[in-house]
């Protein structure tokens, strides 16, 4: 079904045609109606499923009618590289129509944000903190809006923003349209959702816990020693276009774009201990290719929009399993292909079964033929089981060793005996994943891993000038 069968009007519609979209992604199918006919909303979906364009068509079609002066739609980010996306999105989908658009976040100056409100605008696009900021002081009115977007509940839950998110609502108009999107739908966020919405609609795409369809994925165990080793092999014999590498820790980040960097590669680093200018011109130059690599926090894991991302790699196991579902959606985006990896030390076996349970499916574990593993024997991730994960124990201990590769202080992994051969699934009965040699399906093993198994060879990744 094209876009223009879903009651939009033609200047939408040709906006979308120009950022290159075909027909709407499910979520836009299912959601534009409902926003169109002014119901509030509750929207579940994956990551990278086209969900702020189901939002901002119908909310940009409202905007073409008159109404009284001063804002009118207010969405709420829980991040500013989210809120920077989807002020771009509103302004690319409404590029044929008439319609202002602030965006305010912290990381940057009151004065242009300040000026850009008093000139006037129809659409706020904000993170909670700024927008307070900004309340307190007068200068945003919120008694004239007519649609309230809150957007990644779950994460502003995370980042203990619900107390100010639910000030917000009772400072907008009980008559308002309210639209609800969230990865998950926990009892914390039920509440909230009660709280802010009268009789809405509710649209599930999916299952939001699992892995998007369009990702394949696996998990390569190392030992801890060789992470780095190991990264530097996969990236010399995947056919990479742009990669986002996802550390648990800032300084495990800049430990590794370091590291990179002296491998020629041309690398990005994204985390919160960044400035605004810095992050802007890191996820800039990611965007247009001038940086084929970007190291990351999860910061990013919801914060980063970027098509074209051909793989993603999980250097560190994430701490929450939901988390790990975000940082992979950041490739496979918008019905692309993409390819996750994550390596997994022995020890994470405990971490990896949480993962695993939480997205209702097996890992396959994968081994790359030819590397040099210590003792000549892949190891093995056990995931049958939770149990503590001694690395954990200890926290300052776990954040000092997160990233490096090598151990603390050893300045590097080893970097001989580079790879030649090619990746391989250690799934039950020795089966190789499907398709351009990387996993599709199959299930993580417990024992030992089977003989390598051959596979196509990868060209190299482009390295940075």
């Amino acid at each position: 079904m094209p876009f223009k069968s879903l009651g939009l009007n033609p200047k939408l519609v040709q906006g979308v045609l120009a950022m290159g979209y075909g027909d709407p992604t499910p979520i836009q199918l299912r959601a534009i109606p409902v926003v169109l006919e002014g119901r509030d909303l509750i929207g579940s979906a994956q990551t990278g499923t086209g969900k702020t364009a189901a939002f901002a068509l119908p909310v940009l079609q409202r905007l073409a009618k008159p109404a009284a002066k001063g804002p009118r739609v207010l969405v709420l980010e829980p991040t500013r590289e989210l809120a920077a996306q989807v002020e771009t999105a509103f302004r690319d989908l409404g590029r044929f129509t008439d319609f202002r658009a602030a965006v305010v976040h912290g990381g940057v100056g009151y004065g242009r944000q300040r000026e850009a409100l008093r000139n006037g605008t129809d659409v706020i696009i904000a993170t909670v903190g700024r927008l307070m900021d900004f309340i307190q002081e007068g200068a945003i009115d919120l008694r004239n809006i007519e649609v309230l977007i809150l957007d990644e509940v779950d994460r502003m839950l995370d980042m203990g923003f619900i107390r100010d998110v639910k000030r917000v609502v009772e400072l907008c108009p009980k008559s308002r349209q309210t639209l609800f999107f969230s990865a998950t739908v926990p009892p914390e966020i039920e509440a909230v959702a009660k709280f802010a919405l009268k009789d809405p609609a509710r649209i599930v795409i999916g299952r939001t816990q699992s892995v998007n369809e369009s990702v394949k994925h696996a998990m390569f165990p190392v030992q801890y020693d060789q992470k780095f080793e190991l990264l530097i092999a996969l990236l010399e014999k995947e056919d990479f276009q742009s990669v986002i590498i996802f550390s648990r820790t800032k300084h495990g980040a800049d430990k590794i774009a370091r590291r990179l960097k002296k491998e020629n590669h041309s690398v990005a680093v994204l985390h919160a201990n960044r400035s605004q200018g810095q992050r802007t011109t890191a996820l800039e130059g990611f965007k247009n290719g001038r940086y084929e690599i970007m190291v990351a926090t999860d910061i990013a894991a919801r914060g980063i929009d970027v098509t074209g991302v051909s793989h993603v790699i999980n250097y560190d196991v994430p701490e929450n399993p939901e988390d790990y579902v975000h940082r992979i959606g950041r490739t496979g985006r918008a019905m692309a292909v993409g390819d996750a990896y994550m390596l997994a030390v022995p020890e994470e076996g405990g971490d990896c079964h949480d993962i695993e349970r939480f997205i209702g499916a097996r890992i396959p574990q994968l081994t790359l033929d030819g590397f040099a593993y210590e003792g000549n024997r892949p190891p093995v991730v056990d995931t049958s089981r939770p149990f503590k994960n001694p690395m954990r124990s200890k926290k300052g201990q776990a954040q000092g060793r997160q990233g490096g590769g090598g151990r603390p202080g050893s300045g590097g992994g080893r970097q001989g005996g580079r790879p030649g051969g090619k990746s391989q699934a250690q799934g039950r009965g020795g089966k190789k994943p499907a398709g351009r040699g990387n996993p599709r399906g199959g299930s993580a093993r417990s024992g030992p891993a089977p003989a390598p198994a051959k596979a196509s060879p990868r060209s190299r990744l482009r390295r940075g000038r």
